[in-house]
Parts: structure tokens; C-alpha cells; sequence
């Protein structure tokens, strides 16, 4: 298999155990967290930077004031005028595009869909589920209570939704974005990995 797969993912669908079995099970690597721990060591900046700069994502207007002006301050960074936010996400960037550029692997979220949008070989996925399913997934992995599940099931999807948008101009979750959207809900996650690797082929 040849392929750099790439996962977006409603928040509780189980999107990143999915990427997680079909990294196994095709034996690449699987990059999420460590795209964040490798641009913060390439970039001087601190992970919490990062994550906070997705945190930021909640009120697409807001954000995108916020951003626009540099929400960590005005502190000058060595990329002239560039946000801050620019700067991490284009740390990101990079990144991706160097583990992409090793070869096969899987990696989940952070746009790498459209980071990665001309390299030749990408398999982009959308993993998605009914509310109601990812709530009680929510409960059982995370062990949140009903109504904290309830609540970051809108506030990941909207923050992750937020930040697509506000970096690439598209929507996140438009079918056209991706080569296969598919629930997880349906058959369950096993199911679900097996209908990918079934798609994309041994």
C-alpha cells in the first residue's frame, strides 16, 4: 500500500483509533500528537502554543480577529508579519509535508488534508457518526458525564470546524474535501476499518 492516508474526524466518531488500526494493520507510521511535538521543537515555540491556538477556534469571527492580530502578543518571531498563529500553523505545515514526504503513514487532522493536497499519492477520509453514538463513546473512552460529552461533542467539532476553515477557505466536512466519508456508527469501528482498507486495498 502506497498511500498517505489522511483522517478528519467528528469529535467521539473514534476517527484516531481508526487511523491507529489501519497504521497497524498496513504496518506505517501513525502521526498525530508527534506533528505538534516536532513543530514545537523545530520552531521554538511551546506545544501548549499550539494547542492553544486551537483552542482559539470556538467563534469563527472571533477568531479570526483574534488571529489577524496576533493573539499572543506582538512580539516579532523572526517571520516578519506573520500572526503568530501563521507562523505555528505553517510549523505544522511543514511537518506534515516532511513525514508525508518519508513515505506511506497515516496522519489525523490539523488541515493535512489540504497541506498535503498536491502530493499524488493522498487518500483523504471523513469519519463521522450519529450524535447519540458519539456521546456514549464519549462516556465510555473519555469517561465524561452525559451532559460534558453533550457539551465538547459541540465545542471539537465547531472549534475543529473554526480552524479548517479559518487556514484553507474550505468547510470542514464538505464531502467534496475528501475521497471517502464514511460512519462509524454503523457497523462499528473494526467494521469501519475493514470497509476502508477494502477501499484503498491491500
Amino acid at each position: 500500500m502506497n498511500k498517505i492516508i489522511t483522517i478528519s474526524r467528528q469529535y467521539g466518531s473514534g476517527g484516531r483509533e481508526i487511523g491507529e488500526k489501519l497504521a497497524k494493520h498496513y504496518g506505517i507510521p501513525f502521526y498525530d500528537n508527534e506533528i505538534i511535538s516536532s513543530a514545537a521543537k523545530e520552531s521554538g515555540f511551546s506545544e501548549v502554543a499550539f494547542e492553544r491556538a486551537e483552542q482559539k477556534a470556538t467563534n469563527s469571527f472571533l477568531y479570526s480577529i483574534a488571529m489577524g492580530m496576533s493573539a499572543y502578543g506582538n512580539m516579532e518571531m523572526g517571520f516578519s508579519t506573520m500572526s503568530v498563529d501563521d507562523q505555528l500553523f505553517l510549523a505544522e505545515t511543514k511537518v506534515i509535508r516532511r513525514f508525508a514526504q518519508k513515505g506511506p503513514c497515516v496522519i489525523v487532522g490539523r488541515c493535512a488534508d489540504y497541506v498535503l493536497k498536491d502530493f499524488p499519492n493522498v487518500m483523504n477520509l471523513f469519519i463521522s457518526a450519529s450524535i447519540e453514538k458519539r456521546v456514549s463513546r464519549a462516556i465510555e473512552v473519555y469517561e465524561l458525564v452525559k451532559p460534558k460529552a453533550e457539551e465538547n461533542i459541540l465545542k471539537f467539532d465547531k472549534r475543529r470546524s473554526n480552524y479548517y476553515s479559518f487556514h484553507t477557505g474550505k468547510k470542514w466536512g464538505d464531502l467534496t474535501n475528501y475521497h471517502l466519508c464514511i460512519r462509524s456508527d454503523i457497523g462499528g469501528i473494526d467494521h469501519t476499518v475493514q470497509t476502508i482498507i477494502q477501499y484503498l486495498g491491500e
